[in-house]
């Protein structure tokens, strides 16, 4: 009977050490991390938004959605005048599951740039998204004017040899949100003086 007291005492004292000092280590950890999301972010900004002297990841509005949730809009200025939005889209139409992506859009409603933020697509294959060629295709393009479909279905946007889900992935999300950037995006801005 001592034998086990003197057992569980020793297992509950270095289970206490072990959880104090995984505490810790979160606690010292907490900042360095949060600090490498901003930078993330901070980066994926300035592929999609074109020139701004403000920081874009600090100064947003928060759009409400006529489906429910909020959608965080960062807002890019030079001069103190808005430049440029960007935000987030996901499709779940991804060959290997959802692609998530983040979109800059100028406040007349042309993308000024696309920056795949997460996805599962196959290496060599539907992966080629993360391309540069396959990305600026989406550059300088509007509701009006394009055909938001891959070139396969009739549409402006070249797909990837042997690949086409994933570029038809893409396409509707960016196309979505076009779409929810004339809807609810703008009309949101104007309400709050950012564009006339």
């Amino acid at each position: 009977m001592k034998d086990n007291l003197k057992l569980v005492l020793t297992l509950t004292i270095i289970c206490a050490i072990a959880a104090f000092l995984l505490s810790y280590v979160h606690q010292i950890t907490l900042k360095p991390i949060a600090h490498q999301k901003r930078m993330e972010k901070v980066r994926a900004l300035t592929r999609v938004l074109p020139p701004y002297d403000n920081h874009p990841d600090k100064e947003f509005v928060k759009v409400p959605l006529k489906k429910g949730g909020i959608l965080e809009v960062d807002l890019a200025k030079r001069g103190g005048t808005l430049v440029g939005v960007a935000y987030r889209m996901v499709s779940h139409k991804g060959f290997g599951g959802d692609i998530e992506l983040l979109m800059g859009v100028t406040p007349s409603g042309k993308i000024t740039g696309i920056e795949i933020l997460s996805m599962s697509e196959t290496p060599g294959l539907g992966a080629r998204i993360l391309e540069p060629a396959f990305k600026n295709q989406f550059k300088g393009k509007a509701l009006e004017g394009t055909k938001w479909a891959v070139k396969k279905d009739g549409g402006d946007i070249d797909q990837i040899t042997g690949a086409t889900i994933s570029p038809r992935a893409v396409t509707e999300a960016v196309h979505r949100g076009l779409l929810l950037f004339d809807k609810v995006i703008r009309p949101a801005l104007k309400s709050n003086g950012l564009i006339p």
